[in-house]
C-alpha cells in the first residue's frame, strides 16, 4: 500500500513539474525535438537538461572559406520564445565580415526578420550560410568585409592565418582547425 502511494506521489509531482514549464520551455522542447542538423553541427547542453534555455552549437564548415574549423556559438533563449528570437553569440574568435571580434552575430533572421514561425534549426542552418557564403554587404567586421569585397584571395589567406591561431594586423586569434 505504502509503494502506491509513493507512486501516486511521484506521477502528481510529474504532473505538477509539467504545468510549471512554461511556453517559451515548451516550444523549445518541441523545436529541439524535431532538430535537423546536418553532420557538420552539434548541440550540447553544458548545464544539463534542467536548462534547455541556455545551449551551444558546434558548427564545422565542411566547404567554403572556413572548412576545417571548428566554432562554438552560444544560444540564450528568452521567457518570451518564439515572439523573440534567442540571443547567439559567438564563443570562438573568428575573422568573418559578419561576425565581430566580440562575437556578436549579424544574421537578418536574429533580428528584423525574425518570426515565431521561425525556430532554432532555422538559425543553426542560417550560421551555418554564413560560413558557406560571408556576406560582405551586411557586415559587422568591416574591414574583414572590405577585404572579401576587394580582394577574396587576400580574405581566405587570412582566414586560414586567422583559423591556424596567427595574427591578422594587430589582432591575434586562438586556433580553432
Amino acid at each position: 500500500m505504502i509503494k502506491l502511494f509513493k507512486v501516486k506521489e511521484k506521477q502528481r509531482e510529474n504532473v505538477e513539474n509539467a504545468k510549471k514549464q512554461t511556453a517559451a520551455e515548451l516550444r523549445l522542447l518541441k523545436d529541439i525535438h524535431e532538430l535537423n542538423l546536418p553532420m557538420s553541427c552539434a548541440i550540447k547542453f553544458p548545464n544539463g537538461k534542467d536548462d534547455l534555455m541556455n545551449f551551444e552549437v558546434l558548427i564545422r564548415p565542411d566547404e567554403g572559406y572556413y572548412v576545417g574549423g571548428k566554432f562554438l556559438f552560444s544560444f540564450q533563449v528568452s521567457s518570451h520564445y518564439p515572439h523573440e528570437a534567442p540571443k547567439v553569440k559567438c564563443r570562438t574568435k573568428i575573422y568573418h565580415p559578419n561576425i565581430d571580434l566580440e562575437g556578436n552575430v549579424c544574421l537578418n533572421i536574429l533580428r528584423e526578420d525574425w518570426k515565431p514561425v521561425l525556430n532554432i534549426n532555422t538559425i543553426i542552418y542560417g550560421l551555418y550560410h554564413l560560413f558557406t557564403e560571408p556576406n560582405h554587404e551586411d557586415p559587422l567586421n568591416h574591414d574583414a568585409a572590405a577585404v572579401l569585397r576587394d580582394n577574396s584571395p587576400l580574405f581566405a589567406a587570412n582566414v586560414k592565418r586567422a583559423m591556424a591561431g596567427g595574427y591578422v594586423g594587430n589582432t591575434s586569434f586562438t586556433r580553432c582547425i
